[in-house]
């Protein structure tokens, strides 16, 4: 699967690229090799926990029923969850706010050793903030200048920094929160202010577009990922992840002991 041509460059258009795009691949066999993948991500994670050296960080960014919770239950199954720390970012407290808006989200960087997944992120300050207009088109570039400073800090200290953009069409948001209307157990994942956020469409388009050629770096690269079919989103973010672990090469430390002739006895 060529990965490269998600990456965002310098320019973008998102309606140029595909919300749909299954590569002609057959469903059944790439949910066979995303099982795969998984079994591959399982051990590199434990080679990375082993380590304790280095990190990785998965960003993830969507509009309303973009598919995060879908693609961290689904592509993160298989992988032992005392290795990786998941966090959501919801409107910044009265405390937050008092303080530069990346503060709230420094702590939650991965340690030595594991794995992180932003459930929306700090992008969120360039995105809301700015279509609703608690912040003017300067404050914006001024803040992609410290995303851009912050992801580079992290990737000095051995963070590896990737971050996907999940791409559905307007069709497909709207048949999702219709599904949330219509199946009652879905009610509680239904918000009537995502209507409010799906009326401003074009707005969203033109600041996620800004963002994410603005911030997209060799240390900390955007792919746009087409999601509007599950199955095939949770192959290419599994294969991102896959890559990106096997560029990392974590190795099993050596033992400080010989254990050479050392056997476990009989009790």
């Amino acid at each position: 699967m060529n990965l490269k041509r998600y990456r965002v460059g310098k320019k973008l258009k998102l309606k140029d690229i595909s919300t749909d795009d299954t590569d002609k691949l057959d469903r059944d066999e790439i949910e066979a090799e995303t099982a795969e993948i998984g079994e591959q991500l399982t051990s590199l994670q434990e080679r990375l926990y082993a380590e304790g050296k280095q990190s990785l960080l998965l960003i993830l960014q969507a509009r309303d029923a973009g598919g995060k919770d879908g693609t961290v239950k689904h592509v993160f199954e298989p992988i032992n969850p005392q290795g990786v720390v998941i966090t959501s970012f919801k409107v910044p407290t009265e405390t937050d706010l008092k303080h530069d808006f990346l503060w709230r989200v420094h702590p939650h960087a991965p340690a030595a050793g594991m794995m992180a997944v932003f459930n929306r992120s700090h992008y969120e300050d360039v995105l809301v903030t700015r279509v609703h207009g608690l912040i003017d088109d300067e404050t914006a570039k001024t803040r992609f200048k410290h995303i851009r400073h912050f992801e580079e800090l992290l990737a000095s200290r051995g963070t590896r920094v990737l971050k996907v953009y999940l791409h559905i069409s307007p069709e497909e948001q709207r048949q999702r929160l219709q599904d949330r209307l219509d199946d009652p157990s879905k009610h509680w994942k239904f918000n009537p202010g995502d209507l409010k956020e799906r009326a401003l469409w074009d707005d969203y388009t033109r600041a996620y577009q800004d963002a994410l050629t603005a911030t997209s770096t060799d240390e900390a690269p955007w792919y746009v990922v087409p999601a509007d079919h599950k199955w095939y989103r949770n192959r290419v973010i599994s294969e991102l992840l896959l890559e990106t672990l096997q560029d990392m090469n974590p190795q099993y430390p050596k033992s400080e002991y010989d254990l050479t002739n050392m056997a476990v006895g009989e009790l």
